[in-house]
């Protein structure tokens, strides 16, 4: 399971009946939290792939800059969630106390302290790397595009 991250890029394809979470493939800690969602989402109802994904960023519509920012979320009504919003519906599609968790989401002001908690910890997501496993596009046999890449 957790090798799938790195191992499906190449094959990538959108799932119209699956949720797609796309995360930073090299940040240790977005790729710790995305094979947390593979492993609590048993109904697999998510498909997770980091953005340097050939041709992801392109056929989803996101920009380089916009992956770079925040994680995010394309549901099947192709409605897209950047941040902690991508988070929170992530967590819905979850079997367990999380998609409960992720309902307070809808309170205004804690919506508002899950934003900004969400961007101080994207900026500064670097210092927290020691927790984070090894990223999903510096592992053996990842597909991931580089930086130089248009894909």
């Amino acid at each position: 399971m957790v090798g799938n991250l790195g191992d499906d890029t190449a094959r990538w394809q959108r799932d119209d009946e699956r949720l797609l979470l796309i995360f930073d493939g090299h940040c240790g800690i977005c790729t710790r939290f995305a094979e947390w969602v593979q492993r609590h989402d048993r109904a697999q109802r998510a498909q997770v792939l980091p953005n340097q994904t050939p041709g992801l960023l392109h056929a989803c519509g996101l920009t380089r800059a916009e992956v770079d920012r925040e994680a995010w979320v394309l549901d099947r009504a192709g409605r897209a969630y950047g941040g902690a919003a991508a988070i929170n519906r992530t967590l819905r599609e979850l079997d367990g106390p999380w998609a409960i968790i992720a309902r307070a989401y809808a309170i205004p002001g804690l919506r508002h302290l899950e934003d900004a908690g969400y961007r101080w910890f994207a900026r500064h997501r670097g210092r927290f790397s020691r927790w984070g496993a090894i990223p999903a596009c510096e592992r053996p046999g990842a597909r991931c595009a580089s930086d130089d890449d248009p894909a």
